[in-house]
């Protein structure tokens, strides 16, 4: 009882005190007498009252006290709900070591920082350690890229499959989240995959790892998703598409579409003929295949031939006349080590997923 009376004593002292160092000095007595890592049950009951007496102080306090006090409350797991909310929606230098560490905020706390405060106190909430679905989904509608960034390389952060989908659409358009995304270990497959072509070739190889290290049954799961959700955006066609569509139906009726057919219709320049013809034997829609061609994006197009089963010398071939700049022999080769780069396995399974939207477009058009 009597250091419970000389602890309310400090406290009456500090509300008293007008000299910022001797304040500071009160406050930290204070904060050491009321707030211990492991408190006995009566100090929690001195700790709700030290939260109700400082909460009201709080803003007469100088910043650098205020920084020192947010500091030891985030280091220690004990009810001091209002202290901490308070801290939290202070400057970011006094709300930092709350919002980045302190128990002590709740979830509703959290989303109305996120609401409220500004885009440095939502990347000090990306750094926690127990950030939920409703707050990941908040930083991602309020947050700007580079916090969206840092969520992201939070893996211990849940995050939804609907907010993951979000990401993904923008980041088809920032780069500063693509690796995070790509890197981000709970990201579903079908959505990782949504992504291969709008990231850099290092960021591919990283897709293609986790392709080839996932089971039959977790592939088909994530497949079953994407069947559900898929949905194919039409655009426009080349002008010869629907004689060139008749050509390759002709060949394949008679069963003359091959790697070597394929081939021999670049050499003639027949462009569209030969995106058609590839997107039938791979398994690919048009649109996705002839923006994979039309941008000479070879690494996809090793993608599509390494996952189609063509021999290397099909593929090589075929970036030679595609992109139609004199390769040396010495590059032939670097283009045939490029093919040998892509796991066959992995690049069987990414094409299952965009295998999903040529079901899609049948389905629609029936």
């Amino acid at each position: 009882m009597a250091a419970g009376a000389s602890n309310f004593a400090k406290l009456l002292e500090l509300a008293r005190e007008t000299s910022s160092e001797k304040r500071r000095e009160l406050l930290r007595q204070v904060t050491d007498a009321f707030i211990t890592p492991r408190a006995p049950p009566r100090a929690h009951l001195e700790a709700d009252l030290f939260d109700e007496f400082v909460t009201t102080i709080a803003h007469d306090l100088e910043e650098a006290v205020r920084v020192e006090l947010s500091e030891k409350i985030a280091s220690v797991d004990l009810p001091v709900n209002r202290t901490a909310r308070r801290l939290a929606m202070d400057s970011i230098a006094v709300a930092r070591p709350i919002l980045e560490k302190s128990k002590a905020l709740t979830e509703r706390d959290l989303l109305e920082v996120i609401n409220r405060k500004t885009q440095d106190h939502m990347m000090a909430v990306t750094r926690r350690p127990d950030i939920g679905v409703k707050v990941s989904s908040a930083l991602v509608e309020k947050g700007e890229d580079a916090v969206v960034a840092s969520l992201l390389s939070n893996n211990d952060a849940r995050i939804s499959r609907e907010t993951f989908e979000k990401v993904a659409e923008r980041a088809e358009n920032s780069p500063i989240l693509q690796a995070p995304l790509v890197k981000n270990k709970n990201v579903p497959l079908d959505v990782l995959n949504s992504v291969y072509l709008q990231v850099e070739v290092g960021l591919r190889a990283h897709i293609m790892k986790r392709f080839n290290g996932v089971s039959p049954a977790e592939l088909e799961a994530a497949l079953e998703v994407g069947r559900a959700r898929v949905a194919t955006a039409y655009g426009a066609l080349p002008n010869d598409y629907a004689s060139a569509a008749d050509q390759i139906r002709i060949l394949e009726g008679s069963g003359r579409l091959n790697g070597e057919t394929l081939v021999r219709l670049i050499y003639e320049q027949r462009r569209t003929a030969f995106t058609i013809g590839l997107a039938r034997l791979v398994g690919t829609p048009f649109d996705l295949t002839h923006r994979i061609i039309s941008g000479n994006d070879l690494d996809a197009l090793a993608m599509l031939c390494r996952g189609a089963g063509f021999p290397r010398p099909i593929f090589v071939t075929m970036c030679l006349v595609l992109d139609n700049k004199g390769y040396n022999v010495k590059q032939a080769e670097e283009l045939g080590d490029l093919y040998e780069l892509v796991p066959a396995i992995a690049a069987q399974r990414a094409l299952k997923f965009w295998k999903i939207r040529i079901k899609s477009e049948a389905e629609q058009a029936a």
